[in-house]
């Protein structure tokens, strides 16, 4: 391993945070990782990854965090010392600058993709803050990502990450009425889904969620309930910056069924599958 490379501290070995913590392993630096979940840390130490609550005046602390109100506890009791903040979790604009209040400047990174973008280190990372904070951490965000993209000096990469997801969401309920229209015109199940992956709508998401659709598997890449949580988010986030979002409140409304039914363990793709 390369003494240049900075040493690593990793909070949040969930199923998106573990993945990448690895690739920085691969990738030749030195993790240290931590996890409330004891068979996370297990799953950690049987990538590489050293586990401990110390994270061994780490110069850049990466957290990975599902919610907000998780992320805040966290950041009122962060020592980093001399190590810069790189925060990857997925919060709104007013809950992000709570953090930079906690623990001064510190490097924006939500990243777009999946837990097999992850493993494959193909993650889309959105970063905003400092600009020197940007190259100090971009080698490390090289590792799980093939593109870094530093759009500003303040909350600009929550706002991105937000308008990605609300993409995202909503791809999912065009897509049922989409699937809808077309069976009920007597086309078949597979061969609209084969339609619509080879034309122009076929986005790589699209093309990512056919083969599952076919097969109506809906093992949770992503859940009905973490799409919710997201698009909590987004409504917030637009209302307070006087945006409207029909498209996106008539997906948390869906969503906020879906969960009442149980199915919030769901893949949130389920949702095209209205059969």
């Amino acid at each position: 391993m390369s003494l240049e490379k900075p040493r690593i501290g990793w909070l949040g070995l969930g199923t998106i945070g573990l993945p990448m913590a690895a690739r920085l392993v691969k990738a030749g630096f030195e993790v240290r990782g931590y996890d409330i979940d004891a068979a996370r840390r297990t799953a950690a130490a049987g990538r590489g990854i050293t586990v401990s609550q110390d994270l061994g005046g780490a110069e850049l602390v990466f957290t990975s965090m599902p919610t907000e109100d998780v992320l805040l506890q966290l950041v009122k009791q962060l020592k980093l010392g001399d190590g810069l903040l790189v925060e990857t979790s997925t919060i709104g604009p007013e809950a992000s600058r709570k953090v930079a209040e906690a623990v001064g400047p510190y490097l924006r990174s939500p990243i777009s993709g999946s837990t097999a973008l992850a493993e494959a280190g193909t993650l889309t990372v959105f970063a905003s803050g400092p600009r020197a904070a940007f190259e100090k951490a971009r080698p490390a965000l090289a590792a799980f990502s093939r593109a870094q993209i530093w759009l500003g000096e303040g909350e600009e990469a929550r706002y991105a990450k937000l308008a990605v997801n609300l993409m995202v969401a909503v791809t999912a309920g065009m897509m049922g009425e989409a699937l809808a229209l077309a069976t009920k015109g007597g086309i078949g199940w597979e061969a609209i889904l084969d339609v619509i992956g080879e034309s122009a709508v076929g986005s790589p998401l699209v093309k990512y969620k056919i083969d599952p659709l076919k097969r109506l598997d809906f093992s949770p890449a992503a859940s009905h309930a973490l799409l919710k949580k997201d698009l909590d988010l987004i409504v917030a986030a637009a209302k307070a910056a006087g945006v409207p979002v029909p498209l996106a409140e008539h997906m948390h409304a869906i969503y906020r069924d879906t969960l009442s039914s149980g199915r919030g363990e769901e893949d949130f793709f389920s949702v095209a599958a209205r059969r």
